[in-house]
């Protein structure tokens, strides 16, 4: 089992940035595939980041590639997102998850997930 906590999300105006956090416990963190997915109210959760366990491969969403960053620090089990030039078609509840077997963009390979943090980001 893995547990996932996320934190860093808040309120921001257009252009701003911020960092989300996501802390993983319960299983080798080193060996995990992470991934960033977010959902606006009314809409289908979809994908905006992933890293593969040891960090150097990532993948992005087309609407996120160029303004966020995702990175993995093994020796502090979480991983990050850093969020710049953000626009209000941003604001959603941000979601961590976690997975043992491979890099994914899907969500149902995802095993582990997190409560999510809300990002509201003001015109």
């Amino acid at each position: 089992q893995v547990q996932l906590v996320e934190s860093g999300g808040g309120l921001v105006q257009a252009g701003g940035s911020l960092r989300l956090s996501c802390v993983a416990s319960g299983q080798t963190f080193s060996r995990l595939f992470m991934g960033w997915f977010r959902q606006a109210a009314g809409k289908e959760r979809e994908f905006v980041a992933a890293i593969n366990w040891s960090g150097p491969v990532t993948r992005y969403a087309n609407s996120v590639n160029g303004r966020f960053t995702i990175s993995k620090d093994n020796a502090k089990n979480t991983v990050y997102l850093q969020m710049n030039s953000l626009k209000p078609e941003d604001t959603a509840v941000y979601y961590c998850a976690a997975d043992s077997d491979m890099l994914a963009t899907a969500q149902r390979a995802y095993e582990y997930w997190g409560q999510g943090t809300q990002v509201t980001v003001s015109s």
